[in-house]
């Protein structure tokens, strides 16, 4: 996915050149698109009957290709509670927490790589919540009893700030869709993250740690009951899609920064504080050029007769 992006993405020249975008333009505009995702989610949670259809056709799907591993997963989580607590906070945690430190590091640490990074970041959430519209989907623990799984949040909630509603916090439990389950975004925004510590990391131990992180998340929200296997590879999907489009996105954000400058100069800018002063130039004709044949005045024209006239004369 990482060359997906790299090649469906030529920066033209006036934005090759700007690697770092200024700080608070990057934090408004992330708020922004967090602000339209957690909207949307609560927008998409009143089909509640129709949530609990959709689960239980993807729980039936896995049954019939037997791939419904959440099962045996859910079992182990919650009968060992070495397993199934820690488990329970990295799931309420890491997906708020490892996200945005790692888009940090991009930012601080890899400027040229942050603007394909973000924007695949953001296209994924975009995409993820036209699924949520969708596809509302009831996690296997909102599922009735008989389907035997367990809520783990639900048991071990006296260990955490969340209560019996997922990872939201002790009263909060309203603010949120509890029905977005397809796809897994958890799944999805651990792959990212995982895909640039493996790519960018410089240590062996941190890259390694990147490519685990992803599958670690993936056994966690199937462990906790949280989401299906088919909502992970949904995830994965997403963020494929998501790579696709980072290209396009991006051509179309340039033109529009480009068309923008071209009619209101004011609103372009400077150059931003961390870029270095422009030096002056050391070409003495100002980058003047002749034509072919032409000289500049008092400008003597050598002229080669014969391998004598390499010889400089004798002084006097």
């Amino acid at each position: 996915m990482r060359e997906i992006v790299r090649m469906s993405y030529r920066p033209s020249e006036p934005h090759r050149h700007r690697l770092r975008p200024r700080w608070w333009t990057e934090l408004l505009l992330i708020a922004v698109v967090y602000a339209a995702y957690s909207a949307g989610r609560l927008l998409a949670r009143g089909d509640v009957p129709g949530a609990v259809g959709h689960g239980l056709s993807i729980l039936r799907i896995e049954q019939i290709l037997h791939i419904n591993v959440e099962h045996p997963l859910n079992k182990v989580f919650s009968d060992v509670p070495a397993l199934g607590i820690p488990a329970d906070f990295a799931y309420a945690s890491l997906h708020y927490l490892v996200t945005p430190a790692v888009l940090i590091w991009i930012f601080r640490r890899h400027p040229a790589f942050y603007r394909a990074a973000r924007t695949w970041l953001l296209t994924s959430t975009l995409v993820g919540l036209i699924g949520f519209t969708l596809l509302p989907t009831s996690p296997p623990r909102l599922l009735a009893a008989g389907q035997g799984f367990i809520d783990t949040m639900a048991r071990y909630s006296s260990y955490g700030w969340w209560g019996a509603q997922a990872s939201a916090p002790r009263g909060l439990g309203g603010m949120t869709n509890q029905y977005a389950a397809m796809p897994s975004l958890h799944v999805g925004w651990a792959l990212w993250c995982g895909m640039l510590l493996w790519r960018h990391a410089r240590t062996p131990v941190v890259r390694w740690l990147g490519a685990a992180y992803p599958v670690v998340i993936t056994l966690v929200v199937m462990g906790t009951a949280n989401h299906y296997l088919l909502d992970a590879v949904a995830g994965v999907t997403v963020m494929t899609v998501a790579a696709l489009l980072t290209g396009p996105v991006l051509n179309v954000a340039d033109r529009a920064m480009t068309s923008l400058a071209r009619r209101f100069p004011w609103a372009a800018g400077g150059p931003s504080r961390g870029d270095p002063p422009a030096r002056p130039s050391t070409v003495v004709s100002g980058g003047c050029e002749t034509s072919a044949g032409e000289r500049f005045p008092g400008q003597r024209t050598p002229t080669r007769t014969s391998s004598a006239d390499d010889t400089p004369a004798p002084a006097r």
